[in-house]
């Protein structure tokens, strides 16, 4: 019998503790609103009663399941091997509307070997996740670490225990060693079969504004979009790109990803010929699309963008050729420096045509390295002092802990397979199918 956690709440053990009445509407759960107490603080305790409830009922469950899987276990004697005894002491859980205590159930196992252990409610679990990551979205949206207890008062209640600035210093700490054992962690056992790059500037006042974010990204086989690499590099370069892959190698990713998607600027293209030599490259639509119409006058960006667009839109590698050919001949005698953007990377651009139709979506742009650091921009010079290295890298790292869980797997993923077996595709089909 499996258990029932919050994440994926059982409704149908919901929905008959309604029909039993137990939700109705008495004196022991309608929260009485005192008139001199303001609608918004009313709202607030019946969310938590609410939330105590619900909690509660999914522990009971968790643990009538951890029992029903042992029930026909007895010990020697005859008695039954599980039996409740009791609950441990009540601790309270910071969550987003406040504190909701918990009360965790006892279960003796009269052989001494298992013992219960809630996943809904781990021992020693204080904060639940999600304020967890609230801290490092707080820290990157420009709030000091001396003005937090301000902030957090605000969004989690009076009488968060545990979120002082002296916690944040802690949890700082722990953060950066997190970082530390994450970007030397061993990646024999990985294979990532496409790749995307980019070099991110924040925005934030950093020791060294020279240094910006090296961020790689990867595709499994099984179509998981994962984070590879976070490190700082000095302006994108492409020494510092080759540190970064030399890193990767030596850590055990030797297999070489098929496909590597990332702006044309980047040092990364002269690095990666280096190190994986075989990968085949694509510049990102959307960073090429910018820098064109950057060289071209405002009146004429929007019929220029729906151009550029019958380019990478186009079913088929020829008719993306004829709107290639067409904006260069519609442009190039006014806008040569934009036709010249366009023109000095034709081959790379067009690179996706070689893969399944169902990932030219994910491998024509580096999206979802930009939507992810999006908000990382957004960190100007809010604080008051400068951002050391150490403390950028490790918050923009729980930043993309908590992105990554959100991240879509990419469509069409069992062509992954096709891919590696090195079936070749001609205007995103099989070659072999065309054929026949």
């Amino acid at each position: 019998m499996k258990a029932a956690y919050p994440e994926s709440f059982d409704s149908e053990a919901f929905d008959s503790t309604l029909k039993e009445g137990e939700y109705a509407l008495s004196k022991s759960n309608v929260v009485s609103i005192d008139p001199a107490e303001s609608p918004r603080d009313a709202l607030t305790e019946v969310l938590r009663n609410g939330s105590r409830r619900l909690l509660r009922e999914a522990i009971e469950v968790e643990v009538e399941s951890f029992l029903a899987e042992y029930r026909d276990e007895v010990t020697e004697d005859g008695r039954r091997r599980l039996v409740r005894n009791g609950y441990m002491p009540e601790r309270e859980i910071q969550t987003g509307i406040g504190g909701v205590p918990v009360k965790v159930p006892r279960v003796r196992d009269r052989s001494g070997e298992l013992q219960f252990r809630s996943k809904v409610a781990p021992p020693y679990l204080r904060r639940a996740k999600s304020v967890e990551e609230l801290l490092p979205w707080l820290y990157l949206r420009g709030i000091s670490t001396g003005n937090f207890s301000d902030a957090l008062e605000a969004l989690v209640g009076r009488d968060a225990p545990g979120l002082s600035a002296g916690t944040i210093s802690r949890l700082k700490r722990i953060w950066g060693k997190e970082y530390t054992d994450w970007r030397t962690r061993d990646l024999s056992s990985k294979r990532y079969v496409y790749v995307w790059a980019d070099g991110i500037h924040c925005k934030a006042r950093l020791d060294n504004a020279k240094l910006c974010l090296l961020v790689l990204m990867g595709a499994t086989e099984d179509g998981t979009k994962e984070l590879i690499a976070v490190e700082d590099g000095y302006r994108e370069s492409e020494a510092s790109w080759l540190e970064l892959l030399r890193s990767l190698e030596g850590r055990g990713l030797v297999i070489e990803p098929k496909l590597a998607t990332g702006d044309g600027a980047l040092g990364f293209w002269k690095a990666l010929a280096q190190v994986w030599g075989n990968t085949r490259t694509q510049r990102c639509w959307v960073h090429k699309t910018a820098n064109i119409l950057n060289k071209l006058p405002k009146a004429v960006q929007p019929k220029a963008k729906q151009a550029l667009h019958q380019i990478w839109m186009a079913e088929t590698r020829e008719a993306a050729e004829r709107a290639f050919d067409t904006f260069l001949s519609t442009y190039e005698a006014k806008y040569p420096k934009a036709t010249h953007c366009l023109a000095k990377d034709r081959d790379v651009l067009l690179t996706f045509y070689d893969f399944p139709a169902e990932h030219w979506v994910h491998l024509r742009t580096t999206n979802p390295i930009e939507s992810t650091f999006a908000t990382v921009r957004l960190r100007t010079a809010k604080t008051r002092g400068c951002l050391s290295r150490e403390t950028m890298l490790s918050m923009v790292f729980k930043l993309c802990q908590s992105a990554e869980k959100r991240w879509r797997r990419l469509q069409g993923y069992k062509r992954i397979a096709d891919v590696v077996r090195g079936v070749q595709f001609v205007d995103g089909e099989p070659k072999n199918r065309i054929a026949a």
